[in-house]
């Protein structure tokens, strides 16, 4: 049986058994999952809601203000937190739209983005993995360090660098290799990515260098 279904079966058991039993009990404590309340009343799955959120992020329809897409990107990024949605991403053909999201014209499109990136890698292999094989490594690298980029998108783009390269060498091996084409040679050293003192000090100084970055 399917586990959402199968909670949904026991969930209304209890609340069967304790109004029976005794109408002026307390209601149950037991909580239902999403996807059950999904299985049983039709609503939108996990999946339906990440596709439906990143129609409306990438959207040209001019009436779909950014303020809209931004509230779209929030809810995204709850979805993303959790496991199995983040692992979703690639079954969903979601990460091609979120690393464009890395060079959209708006700012804050691209610190949401640089958000759900770090969201979805952090102590997760697997996505760590997708990560990697898709370019964003370069990508975000490219915006940590970026004179012209404004600080919080910065920050962003070392936080989604830090979530993808600790603990996962290859991520690692890139960043500093990506580092050292662009310039930035005193980080370009080799790193072991399961050094979490040597991740901080990496971490921590492109952090400092992005808090520079200019204010928005």
């Amino acid at each position: 049986m399917d586990p959402g279904m199968n909670q949904l079966l026991k969930w209304s058991v209890e609340n069967s058994s304790a109004s029976t039993s005794d109408p002026t009990t307390a209601p149950p404590t037991s909580q239902i999952n999403p996807e059950a309340m999904n299985a049983l009343f039709g609503g939108p799955s996990d999946a339906d809601l990440m596709l439906s959120s990143m129609s409306v992020i990438t959207s040209p329809d001019p009436e779909l203000t950014i303020y809209m897409k931004l509230i779209a990107f929030d809810n995204f990024e709850q979805l993303i937190q959790n496991l199995d949605n983040a692992n979703n991403l690639g079954p969903l053909a979601l990460w091609t739209p979120l690393l464009g999201c890395l060079e959209s014209a708006e700012s804050e499109i691209r610190k949401m983005a640089a958000w759900c990136v770090g969201t979805a890698v952090q102590n997760n292999v697997s996505s760590q993995e997708r990560l990697l094989a898709m370019g964003g490594i370069p990508r975000l690298a490219k915006l940590a360090v970026d004179e012209g980029e404004g600080e919080r998108v910065r920050r962003k783009a070392v936080y989604a660098l830090s979530s993808a390269c600790r603990n996962y060498q290859p991520a690692m091996d890139v960043l500093t290799a990506e580092l050292e084409k662009l310039g930035r040679d005193e980080w370009a050293c080799k790193v072991d990515a399961g050094d979490m003192d040597a991740c901080d000090r990496l971490i921590v100084a492109m952090r400092e260098e992005a808090a520079k970055g200019k204010k928005e």
